[in-house]
């Protein structure tokens, strides 16, 4: 009877244990990266556009999945308009006239994909790069941090002086409604504009928190994947794929949760300047912002932020690889049960932050598994990093610390159709010892 109780107290206890591990990175009972996520686009033959999209939309538009859409020059959704898209549509991305779609202040985008049936915009180029077209910006009349709104202006250099209405962002209400963006694909945006500034894959200003955003891969963007100024905004099942720049950049008082989210990243690909998988400033100029608004404000759970390498070593060596969060003054953020795999190192906070516990409090890791990162959380220039890793070593935040390869840490990333980054819970040895050889 001793032994049968035995037996089922270690059962009890590796199940709990497996359950617990679980709950660590993107989750699901099945890879909800299925079916509506594209990590080869080059291969994909989307057809030739019937139809063109340019100029302004000032009335409400829908957008049919029988037709396939050249999106033209810098086109603005206006006059309150709301452009409706239906499953299965795809948007192709002019190069030569630098396409965007801007839904301004006031106006709506309802792109509601399926899983089996997501909204696409892409390139038009035969052979397809990062940056061949602009991206979405989706303006709304949620708060920033600004002294005044905002504007995106600095955009559309050739924009007419008439058209700079349609630029501005920014108001008093959290809880605007911009639309919705569900099941939707965003490929090869990013185009580069004057003074080496890039458009994102998606911008969002000022988007309140009653807009949906769920299920939305940006892949190979030459500038951010997803950047966020100011609004309150929830991103929910979003994948950021070899970005060029950031994955997922924050600014001017953004107050965001993110949830079981992935950016995977490669050293063959990023930007030499330093692109990490999150960025989080609350301004780029202290004398731009009012320090009586809330700063940037980012409550992350369920995140894997993997650097893919062919050989890690070499690569970090070379300076390939950086860290894969930076956290600036005067921000904050609440990070759980998330995975940081293969960086160099995993966390850099701005050499502005003095290491306290008020500022500590701020910043916050629990639940975590860093996995084969070169140093976990660092001050800028400083290598002395001591007092953060008996602080964020200590037992009572679970974070725990592992040294395994991919093949070891997934379920299944060499499946570059169809990969799973979910973890490979019984081939992780974890521990909280932070000090590993």
């Amino acid at each position: 009877m001793k032994n049968a109780t035995q037996t089922v107290l270690i059962f009890l206890l590796l199940i709990g244990n497996v359950f617990a591990q679980q709950e660590k990175g993107i989750i699901g009972a099945n890879n909800w990266l299925y079916n509506w996520t594209e990590f080869k686009p080059s291969l994909e033959d989307y057809g030739e556009p019937t139809q063109i999209l340019a100029g302004n939309i000032t009335e409400d538009t829908k957008l049919v999945k029988r037709n396939i859409y050249l999106l033209m020059g810098s086109v603005f959704v206006t006059n309150n308009a709301t452009l409706t898209i239906e499953p299965g549509t795809v948007i192709i991305g002019d190069y030569a006239s630098k396409a965007s779609l801007t839904i301004t202040k006031g106006a709506s985008i309802i792109a509601n994909g399926l899983e089996t049936d997501p909204i696409v915009f892409t390139s038009n180029r035969s052979v397809k790069r990062e940056g061949d077209w602009g991206g979405i910006i989706i303006l709304g009349d949620a708060p920033t941090n600004k002294f005044g709104n905002g504007s995106v202006a600095s955009f559309y250099p050739e924009l007419p002086p008439s058209s700079y209405a349609y630029t501005n962002y920014g108001g008093s209400n959290p809880n605007s409604n911009s639309g919705i963006l569900k099941y939707v694909r965003i490929e090869y945006a990013g185009k580069r504009i004057e003074r080496g500034n890039y458009f994102n894959g998606l911008l969002l200003a000022s988007v309140g928190k009653e807009t949906t955003l769920e299920n939305i891969m940006v892949s190979y963007s030459a500038g951010n994947s997803f950047e966020i100024w100011g609004g309150e905004v929830n991103l929910d099942k979003v994948v950021s794929y070899r970005a060029s720049s950031n994955d997922f950049a924050f600014n001017f008082g953004t107050q965001c949760e993110l949830n079981n989210s992935l950016a995977v990243r490669s050293p063959y690909i990023s930007s030499s300047s330093g692109a990490r998988c999150m960025q989080i400033l609350s301004y780029n100029n202290k004398q731009e912002v009012d320090f009586s608004k809330k700063g940037t404000s980012v409550i992350a759970k369920n995140l894997t932020l993997v650097n893919r390498s062919d050989d890690l070593s070499s690569d970090i060596k070379m300076g390939l690889v950086k860290e894969a969060l930076f956290v600036g003054e005067n921000s904050s953020l609440d990070m759980n049960k998330s995975v940081i795999s293969g960086f160099n190192p995993a966390v850099i906070l701005e050499d502005d932050i003095a290491i306290s516990q008020e500022n500590l409090e701020k910043i916050k890791f629990t639940d975590m598994y860093f996995n084969n990162c070169n140093g976990n959380i660092f001050v800028e220039n400083n290598y002395n990093n001591e007092d953060l890793e008996n602080w964020y070593g200590n037992s009572a935040f679970f974070n725990v610390y592992s040294k395994s390869q991919d093949s070891e840490t997934f379920i299944e990333v060499k499946n570059e159709r169809r990969p799973d980054f979910r973890l490979r819970i019984n081939k992780i040895i974890a521990t909280n010892d932070i000090n590993m050889d």
